[in-house]
C-alpha cells in the first residue's frame, strides 16, 4: 500500500499534468470512465486557482480583459502550483512570469504592474504597527534628530519600474478621465498600509534612497546625504514630513556617539 505522502505526490502530477492516467486508488472496480471524475476535479483546482490569482491581481485582469487573463492565469497554474494552502501567498512569481510570457508582449509594462499589486498584497498582509506623528521627533535636540535611526512600518514595500506602472494601476483601478500618462516615464514609489488601507504613491529617486538607506539603520543625517547624492534636488524636510504623513515611521531610535565609557 502506498504512504500517504506517495499518494499526495501522485494526485498531485495527476491534477498537473491533464493526460496522465487515473492513479488505481482513484478508480472505483464499477467505474468504466474513472477519467471523467478526475477531469472534473481538475477543472475546479484550476477555476479556484484563477479565481485567485484575479482576486489578487484586479488591475491585471481588467488591463488585460477576462479570456486573456484567464490564459494567462493558466499558463501560470501549470507552471508554478501552489507551494502552500494559504492562497493569500500565491503569486509571488506571476510578474517574473508575466514578464516572460510571449502573447503579453506587446503589454510591456503588465508584468510590472504584476510586481505592484503584489507589493500591495504584501503590505496589506504584513504585520501591524503603530504608525508614530512626525511630532514624535519634537522633543529631540537638533544633534540628536541627525543622529535619529527611523524604524519603519512592516508593510512599507520599495517600487521601481522603467515605466510609468504606479500611474497605469492607479488609473485601471480608478479611472480619471483628466489624467494623462506619459509612456516615456518611469516611476518610483513606495506602497505602505498604516492602518486599515493600502497605500500607494509616487517618489522620486532621491526619496527612494532616503527610505532605503533608512532601511539599513542609516542615522537620518547619512540617509539625507545618501539621497542628495542620487537627486541634487532632495528635500529633507518634505520627504521627511511625507514618510510621516504616510504612516511609513513606527519607531525611534538614537544611535548613540562615540566616547568614553562612564
Amino acid at each position: 500500500m502506498s504512504s500517504l505522502s506517495e499518494i499526495q505526490t501522485e494526485l498531485v502530477r495527476c491534477l498537473r499534468d491533464p493526460a496522465a492516467p487515473v492513479p488505481a486508488f482513484l478508480a472505483r472496480p464499477t467505474e468504466t470512465v474513472p477519467e471523467r471524475r478526475l477531469n472534473v476535479y481538475r477543472n475546479n483546482v484550476t477555476v479556484s486557482l484563477i479565481e485567485a490569482l484575479g482576486a489578487s491581481f484586479p488591475a491585471v485582469r481588467k488591463l488585460v480583459g477576462e479570456d486573456f487573463f484567464k490564459a494567462l492565469a493558466r499558463a501560470y497554474i501549470a507552471q508554478e502550483p501552489p507551494r502552500t494552502p494559504l492562497l493569500i501567498h500565491y503569486g509571488r512569481t506571476f510578474g517574473d512570469f508575466v514578464e516572460g510570457f510571449s502573447p503579453a508582449a506587446s503589454v510591456p509594462y503588465l508584468a510590472d504592474v504584476t510586481r505592484l499589486e503584489w507589493l500591495r498584497l504584501c503590505a496589506t498582509h504584513a504585520r501591524d504597527a503603530a504608525p508614530l506623528g512626525i511630532e514624535s521627533l519634537a522633543g529631540l535636540a537638533e544633534d540628536q534628530v541627525a543622529r535619529a535611526t527611523l524604524g519603519l512600518h512592516p508593510s512599507l514595500q520599495v517600487f521601481r519600474s522603467r515605466w510609468p506602472a504606479i500611474s497605469i494601476w492607479s488609473d485601471t483601478v480608478n479611472p480619471k478621465t483628466d489624467v494623462t500618462v506619459d509612456m516615456g516615464q518611469g516611476e518610483c514609489g513606495v506602497v505602505v498600509r498604516p492602518e486599515l488601507d493600502t497605500d500607494t504613491r509616487i517618489l522620486s529617486s532621491g526619496g527612494i534612497a532616503f527610505i532605503e538607506a533608512l532601511r539599513e539603520n542609516n542615522s537620518l543625517e547619512t540617509a539625507a546625504n545618501i539621497a542628495a547624492e542620487t537627486d541634487p534636488d532632495f528635500d529633507l524636510a518634505q520627504h521627511l514630513q511625507g514618510l510621516f504623513a504616510i504612516g511609513a515611521v513606527a519607531a525611534i531610535n538614537l544611535k548613540r556617539t562615540n566616547g568614553p565609557n562612564p
